[in-house]
């Protein structure tokens, strides 16, 4: 569905009208393409399906009654178990509506109904504990995660409960968030980040899923235009250090700006916004916000790798570029966006410590020179335990796109796609240990021929990228940062043979430390193991990196160093940022010498 919402709304009316939105989802202006909306995408055996199935395990058996105790203790009612510590010390206020939304996007995308079950019990637990006003003790920050996992419940579980409880909340919200923050404001020392400006996003959602104009009305009070106008013209934003996730979270409000007005100013300022973070605020692992700020084109980026352990909020982080990805490859159906999702995926989220024990989060990834290390935040249950349920569920809805003319493949995972065209049953299948080897292999099994486009990301980076079909070539033109288009009447048991040969660079930090690199293998940043070895600063010519590092020969995708007769040199193994554990000191950014 595209083109203006209004026209929509036009041709259906009242209770037609919401179950219509309900079951579309967002019915977004302009839209290109489409993720498949967690539906018919089945992750197979690897790291994604892995880290996935971890996940889904620690929030299914986190106990309900200690999730549940501080909301039923400010209530007044009996409040069993035990108080979760941390961040959840009071209440799990901070994180309960991304738990929420997390769980039912898990449970719309593997059709798991324990895990949907919990996260209704755990809705309909919480709301008993709303005072009759709608005073459910929710800020800005608590209000929009509790609303996203409403909308979310409602969307993909169908738990029509939601909107009474969304209703009831907003009502509350209405009268009495403050409406008196601004750019200026945020600004001030000793200024409170509650992180009002991330509000209209899922307002916008909970419009789109009902129709109800009051979210809308709503998220039209949230709407961050003294800072968003700055990218209406261009990619430049005046050097304010901003709290960096936020920020970059907020341009998911532009995007659902634009979906529910067509306005395609707010289309702009998002796509100005992606080139402003990818040219001056992102590190080569498409992580972002040093100590937690977005700041100045400077030098300050490179800098900061000699003062700050925090580089990353990585599951934060993740979640926020996965969202403002999503939606630009959405509206413009280019390609190139899914370059962000695929280094987010493999150096951030992808590359996180597992939720364990008693909330023990991966919060920070360092990238410090020298020597870093991954390991748990301090405290537990932080922010970032909220935003991990969601970027593992959201594994289910990055890796393939749609359209009315046929199938994207957006990112190269083993998985399996169900898709119904013209109605015909297609199931294709994705195997692949991609990035450790450099070939993907899909297959099509359908009981009748069917005609469609299967587009193929090339990535950005991509040299020597190739497709054959069925052992052919397949004719399709291949350039980098766009898609291959491969358009022809498909049948039973065709493969499609992808060859992504990854080539080693060195990507600079930011333009004033030229000599301050990460090496890059395709989209993975390798690191230098730490344990023992010297740190590498005579680094080769870009061109003979290949013959610096060599396959290690019992351990995929690691590197050894060698000199150039051979030799093994004490700057030791390099190996994927995904591959490091807790604890072990390794080096990314290395300052080359001169030779």
């Amino acid at each position: 569905m595209s083109g203006n919402r209004r026209s929509f709304l036009k041709t259906v009316s009242g209770a037609a009208m919401a179950t219509a939105l309900a079951r579309r989802g967002a019915a977004a202006a302009g839209t290109r393409i489409e993720p498949f909306d967690y539906e018919g995408v089945r992750l197979l055996d690897g790291p994604a399906k892995r880290q996935y199935a971890a996940t889904r395990d620690f929030y299914y058996n986190l106990p309900n009654d200690d999730v549940l105790k501080g909301f039923r203790e400010r209530a007044g009612h009996a409040h069993p178990g035990e108080s979760l510590g941390g961040w959840c010390r009071r209440n799990s206020n901070v994180v309960f509506g991304q738990w929420l939304s997390g769980m039912a996007r898990m449970s719309k995308a593997t059709g798991d109904a324990e895990i949907g079950e919990k996260a209704a019990y755990l809705m309909r637990e919480w709301g008993k504990t709303i005072s009759s006003d709608g005073n459910a003790g929710l800020g800005h920050y608590t209000y929009d995660k509790a609303m996203c996992g409403l909308v979310d419940l409602y969307l993909y579980n169908d738990r029509k409960d939601a909107l009474s409880l969304m209703e009831k909340i907003t009502g509350w919200a209405i009268k009495n968030l403050d409406r008196e923050r601004t750019l200026a404001k945020l600004l001030e020392p000793q200024s409170t980040n509650l992180e009002w400006y991330t509000l209209s996003e899922n307002l916008y959602r909970a419009y789109q899923a009902t129709g109800n104009e009051k979210y809308k009305s709503f998220g039209d009070v949230w709407r961050y235009e003294d800072y968003w106008n700055q990218l209406a013209g261009g990619k430049r934003t005046k050097s304010y250090i901003v709290h960096g996730y936020s920020h970059v979270n907020s341009f998911s409000g532009a995007a659902m700006t634009y979906a529910v007005t067509g306005d395609a100013r707010y289309l702009r300022i998002l796509k100005n916004a992606y080139d402003f973070l990818q040219e001056t605020q992102c590190f080569a692992t498409g992580g972002y916000g040093p100590f937690e700020r977005l700041v100045p084109p400077d030098g300050t980026l490179g800098e900061t790798l000699q003062r700050y352990c925090d580089s990353f909020e990585t599951p934060c982080g993740s979640w926020a570029g996965f969202k403002m990805s999503r939606y630009l490859m959405s509206f413009t159906g280019e390609s190139r966006y899914g370059d962000w999702m695929e280094q987010l995926y493999y150096n951030g989220i992808g590359a996180a410590l597992p939720m364990t024990g008693r909330g023990r989060t991966f919060y920070y990834a360092d990238y410090r020179i020298g020597a870093g290390n991954k390991l748990y935040f301090l405290e537990a249950f932080p922010c970032c335990s909220g935003t991990y349920a969601q970027d593992v569920a959201d594994y289910h809805n990055i890796i393939y796109f749609k359209d009315a003319a046929g199938l994207y493949v957006n990112l190269f995972l083993p998985s399996e796609l169900t898709w119904k065209r013209d109605g015909v049953d297609v199931t294709l299948t994705q195997k692949t240990s991609y990035p450790e080897a450099e070939t993907v292999d899909l297959s099509l099994d359908m009981r009748e021929e069917c005609e469609f486009a299967l587009r193929i990301r090339v990535p950005g980076w991509a040299r020597g990228f190739s497709i054959q079909v069925n052992g052919g070539e397949s004719g399709a033109e291949i350039r980098p940062g766009e898609w291959a288009t491969l358009r022809r009447r498909w049948k039973n048991g065709d493969r499609v043979e992808i060859r992504i040969p990854d080539r080693f660079q060195f990507q600079p930090v930011d333009e004033q430390h030229p000599n301050r690199v990460a090496i890059r293998r395709g989209a993975v940043v390798l690191v230098q193991d730490g344990w023992f070895t010297e740190e590498a600063r005579d680094l080769p010519p870009e061109n003979e990196i290949t013959g610096w590092l060599t396959p290690h020969k019992e351990e995929p995708g690691v590197f050894e160093s060698k000199d150039r007769e051979g030799k093994f040199l004490k700057t030791g193994r390099f190996l994927p940022f995904y591959q490091m554990p807790e604890q072990r000191p390794y080096r990314m950014y290395l300052d080359r010498t001169e030779s």
